[in-house]
């Protein structure tokens, strides 16, 4: 019988925050496995053509796709093993996990297992919303960061939050026209900044309204929308049609609890996070105490602020392993949680540093 491999840190995800983890180990001289299901690691790193906010340490001025390549780069020099085209099916009790591939299932075994698995993008629901031409802003993305194909001509972007403002402009760098981006708040919902450049690029920004239907025969041809009232129910006769190709739907991101819930984690629901996500400590520690969560299934948050997650995660772990002695991981630990507390500042970075400190005081 062929005997299971072993590995000091097994982490599930490889984008900004599985990376983070990783490289952190690495450099400690832990012998971490990364796991992810795609054909390339560095996760939504590589749609982002924009450049990032923050710090030097969080790569300001420098664009997304740029950022993973150095990422990859650092994680390749340190000797990082990654699968890729890989599942992970099961998490165990003695910290085993199944993965499957496209050729074999194997059984592996790790000292701790990080969770990096990220989120997934939430769905809307309206007449037509099956009909080709209605795409999620991560699909978007890809069409057109990815492989540098136009989804449409006429896009209605449906949110304001800032992934819709930042594909909307995406979407008309790319030659795309965006018609108008759809609101059901009162106001827009992302950064000023991002909502700026859409509307100095002439784009409407419809507030209070939302989608009725998508109308079309074979394909989509227009959109009807309607208005809100403030209990947030459609005011009949405020229709209208808006021309359009292609919807792309931006409303929102649910983490990936899936296999934290198979690992027996803790699970408490938060809204301004993305709703349930596995309880976890300041450090990203679970009630699993071989299981850590970092980044996007961790609560939602940027991009800068799962890669800090990660990192932290790492340096935790490399503790636990022995590898760092507690004078050098108090060091780590405080440089690491003040700049992810200068990332959870503004409008948006409090109500999110705010829930993140529910999440830690609530585990009993």
């Amino acid at each position: 019988m062929k005997k299971m491999r072993e590995y000091d840190v097994i982490i599930i995800g490889a984008g900004p925050a599985g990376l983070g983890a990783a490289i952190e180990l690495a450099k400690a001289g832990a012998r971490p496995l990364l796991i992810d299901e795609n054909s390339k690691p560095g996760g939504q790193l590589f749609k982002q053509i924009h450049k990032f906010f923050g710090s030097k340490e969080h790569y300001a001025g420098t664009r997304g796709y740029i950022i993973g390549e150095n990422l990859l780069k650092e994680a390749a020099e340190l000797g990082v093993e990654i699968l890729l085209n890989t599942r992970v099916w099961g998490i165990y009790p003695d910290n085993s996990i199944t993965i499957v591939t496209a050729a074999y299932s194997e059984r592996l075994k790790a000292r701790f297992i990080i969770i990096a698995t990220g989120a997934s993008e939430n769905a809307l629901s309206f007449p037509g919303c099956t009909m080709p031409g209605v795409i999620t802003a991560g699909a978007a993305q890809t069409f057109v960061n990815i492989y540098h194909v136009l989804p449409g001509k006429k896009v209605v972007v449906v949110g304001s939050g800032n992934v819709g403002l930042i594909v909307a402009y995406q979407l008309m760098q790319a030659g795309a026209k965006v018609e108008a981006i759809i609101e059901a708040m009162p106001k827009i919902s992302g950064y000023a900044v991002h909502a700026a450049k859409v509307k100095r690029a002439g784009v409407p920004v419809i507030l209070s309204h939302t989608i009725v239907k998508a109308v079309g025969d074979s394909e989509l041809e227009g959109v009807i929308i309607g208005k809100l009232d403030d209990q947030m129910q459609h005011i009949q006769g405020s229709e209208k049609l808006i021309e359009a190709d292609t919807i792309c739907i931006a409303v929102g991101l649910t983490p990936r609890i899936e296999l934290a819930a198979l690992g027996n984690c803790k699970l408490q629901y938060s809204p301004i996070l993305g709703g349930m996500l596995p309880w976890h400590n300041s450090n990203l520690e679970t009630s699993q105490e071989s299981i850590f969560v970092a980044g996007d299934v961790a609560g939602i948050e940027e991009a800068s602020t799962a890669l800090d997650e990660g990192r932290l995660a790492g340096v935790t772990v490399a503790l636990k392993l022995g590898l760092i002695d507690v004078k050098v991981f108090k060091i780590q630990d405080e440089i690491i949680k003040n700049r992810l507390n200068s990332l959870r500042q503004g409008t948006f970075g409090e109500k999110r540093r705010k829930a993140k400190h529910e999440i830690w005081e609530a585990k009993n």
